[in-house]
């Protein structure tokens, strides 16, 4: 249960990030595009995985004996993205207008996608149900972005950056503990 709350706190990442940009841009957040923004991200954040189960089961019996590797490196190369993303300057992604529902599709996908890969990796590793996995993920990413568009209000862009960071190396250390306990034993 634990691993599963960090695993959806590191996935959130890249939506709170962009909640809390698109926080900053508001002169007073409306609580409707708030919610709405907060229900699209955490429903893709939910659905993606239970895609990427789905498809990884067909793989789990190529990769039954390097599983516990290819769990590392979907973590880490998705960790490690971030991680190096946090750097990049975003102001294009800061001057959306993310109460589009257009522009809401497309983020909800884009900062999802890494939540598809996880979706594969837990089919993998995992022995427990995928459903509850993907609804703790999409609630986990919900909260937060719903707290980033008021935070984003309030103090902006100035911890963007880390967040993301953050998140990318959450992500790295799952990886890592998955890795270090199969090889362990």
């Amino acid at each position: 249960m634990l691993e599963i709350l960090f695993i959806a706190v590191g996935l959130a990442m890249d939506a709170f990030a962009v909640s809390v940009a698109s926080g900053a841009t508001y002169r007073q957040v409306q609580v409707r595009d708030a919610i709405r923004i907060a229900v699209f991200f955490g429903a893709f954040q939910a659905i993606m995985p239970l895609i990427g189960y789905l498809a990884g089961l067909g793989l789990k019996a190529y990769v039954a004996g390097i599983d516990h590797w290819v769990a590392f490196a979907i973590l880490a190369g998705i960790g490690g993205k971030m991680a190096y993303e946090s750097g990049q300057i975003r102001k294009a992604e800061a001057h959306k207008d993310i109460s589009s529902i257009l522009i809401l599709l497309v983020l909800s996908v884009a900062t999802s996608i890494d939540a598809l890969a996880v979706g594969t990796t837990l089919s993998l590793i995992s022995t427990r149900p995928i459903l509850h996995s993907a609804i703790i993920i999409g609630l986990v990413t919900s909260c937060l972005c719903l707290l980033g568009i008021y935070l984003g209000n309030s103090i902006g862009s100035l911890i963007e950056a880390r967040i993301e960071l953050a998140g990318g190396l959450i992500l790295i250390g799952i990886g890592v503990k998955i890795l270090l306990e199969h090889l362990c034993g």
